[in-house]
């Protein structure tokens, strides 16, 4: 039976703390002060590097500091969690502080696996607590640009095809992400966001994906890690109106197609080259094709910390639920299968 979700009277009774405190990016910082700036108060730190402790405890004076998370979940009365903890980690830290009855944040992906995103679901609605995952790109300046000009305008007719695309010819960085078991592959990381993107735009169930990788290049062959991620991942998704949508992420290809990504209608297509700057309008019009250059919309990625802060304290529903989350997680983890038996598999969450 499903607990129902006890809510707060006020911001400041939510108390905040992250698990992850490292240097790259500052993203333990970033967290806690998006969340700060929404009225949540910062309690709790919990990290393995000792340094970054220190750290914390500069930035947010008097704040806890705790050297895993059983010690936070122990010592300290922290009720909202944030995780910023490499991707495999995320399923069993997350099932730890649900089960302790705290509500949690992952950062994006929220699990490698469907199997993992169904165990953190069950488990927040056993305990009656919130589970989240930090898709604050939702509020990127692409997303709401294209379903200003594509949904409210309707300016490309209906949309039946997305195609996104990022890499380059390049080896993998040497850190975390290019590890499969830890990361999850070449399409966990920015595939994550593009899908999420999509998502928005192709309002429609799944019925399918098919997955593609190539291996060989950067892996051991060359002299490099045995645990690597793939050269290039790639997933196909087709949709029951018909639509479908492409995802390729690559460190082989030394050309690749110009654009993130680009959505194509019965009336013209949009091009997004990245998440913020600009965009090209392609249009048939009488006859004639006509080219638009436009201006994104302003990025409010600080919609997603408020949107979560209306929702514990029972002012809005809740955006990035965890249903939502599971979508773009159910979809890689497919692909990943797929390439692996050569055939598209059909989707179980639509």
């Amino acid at each position: 039976m499903t607990k129902s979700i006890s809510l707060f009277s006020s911001p400041k009774d939510v108390k905040v703390g992250v698990v992850g405190y490292g240097g790259a990016f500052n993203m333990g910082k970033k967290h806690l002060e998006e969340m700060q700036a929404c009225g949540m108060v910062p309690v709790a730190v919990a990290e393995l590097d000792a340094s970054r402790l220190e750290v914390a405890k500069e930035d947010f004076p008097g704040i806890g500091t705790f050297a895993t998370l059983d010690e936070m979940l122990a010592e300290s009365d922290v009720n909202l969690i944030t995780l910023i903890t490499p991707h495999n980690t995320h399923a069993p830290l997350g099932l730890k502080a649900l089960e302790a009855g705290r509500h949690v944040v992952c950062e994006k992906p929220l699990a490698i696996t469907t199997a993992e995103c169904d165990a953190m679901i069950a488990a927040a609605q056993k305990s009656g607590v919130m589970l989240s995952t930090y898709h604050n790109r939702h509020w990127d300046g692409l997303p709401l640009t294209a379903l200003e000009l594509i949904k409210k305008q309707k300016l490309i007719g209906d949309v039946y095809k997305i195609e996104c695309r990022m890499g380059k010819y390049n080896k993998p960085g040497e850190w975390w992400r290019s590890s499969r078991t830890i990361s999850g592959g070449i399409l966990y990381d920015w595939g994550v966001h593009l899908l999420e993107y999509s998502l928005q735009i192709i309002d429609a169930d799944v019925t399918e994906v098919s997955g593609y990788a190539h291996e060989g290049v950067w892996g051991p062959q060359n002299k490099w890690k045995d645990d690597t991620v793939e050269d290039e991942g790639c997933a196909v998704v087709r949709f029951k109106n018909g639509a479908w949508l492409s995802l390729t992420i690559t460190s082989l290809d030394a050309d690749p197609e110009p654009g993130m990504l680009e959505v194509t209608g019965t009336e013209g297509s949009i091009t997004f080259i990245n998440p913020h700057d600009g965009y090209r309008l392609v249009q048939w019009k009488d006859g004639k094709k006509v080219t638009t250059e436009g201006k994104q919309l302003p990025t409010e990625q600080e919609r997603y910390y408020q949107n979560v802060t209306d929702f514990l304290t029972g002012k809005a529903e809740l955006v990035i639920t965890p249903e939502w989350s599971r979508r773009p997680i159910h979809i890689l983890d497919l692909a990943v299968q797929s390439a692996k038996a050569s055939k598209a598999l059909p989707a179980t969450y639509t």
